[in-house]
């Protein structure tokens, strides 16, 4: 598998167990999906925020889009609102990776941030707002089993893979 077909894939794989989440946490009442619990984020839907608001981050990064709308701290949204925006960021992250060449991918991106300054390949990033979704959804999980939900979805990668050679 080349450079472009793996971050195309691992894409759309976030976009993928993103839709999951969505479809499993819809069906969660929404006091369930604000219910506090110790974590980096203290409810289930201020950290599926969060993660929408990294997409939203890593996109004007990675596509180089100046017009990046901070959604740091921006709380109070409803459910349905956090789904959309989510998944909708995710398609656009899909699209516009699976457009760049292996030159694309491989160039350098300066960030200067208030969180950190790094110098690193556009593939690079996009592993790293992945990884960072995986990180927080899993989060998730362990928020919804303090408070009663276990039914959350498998969503490692490689069920994804496996998933896509049985199609």
């Amino acid at each position: 598998m080349d450079l472009q077909n793996l971050v195309t894939n691992y894409a759309g794989y976030n976009l993928s167990v993103n839709q999951q989440f969505v479809d499993w946490l819809s069906n969660k009442t929404t006091e369930q999906l604000n219910q506090e619990s110790p974590s980096s984020f203290s409810s289930i839907l201020k950290t599926l925020n969060h993660i929408w608001g990294m997409e939203e981050y890593w996109y004007s990064i990675i596509c180089q889009q100046p017009d990046f709308v901070n959604r740091y701290g921006i709380e109070d949204l409803n459910a349905d609102e956090v789904f959309q925006g989510l998944i909708n960021r995710s398609q656009v992250l899909v699209n516009e990776i699976k457009s760049f060449s292996r030159n694309d991918l491989v160039e350098k991106i300066k960030v200067v941030s208030p969180w950190f300054e790094a110098n690193q390949s556009r593939y690079e990033y996009i592993q790293h707002f992945v990884n960072h979704g995986t990180y927080h959804r899993g989060q998730i999980v362990t928020i919804g089993r303090s408070i009663g939900i276990t039914d959350a979805p498998g969503t490692d990668y490689l069920f994804f893979n496996a998933r896509k050679e049985q199609q």
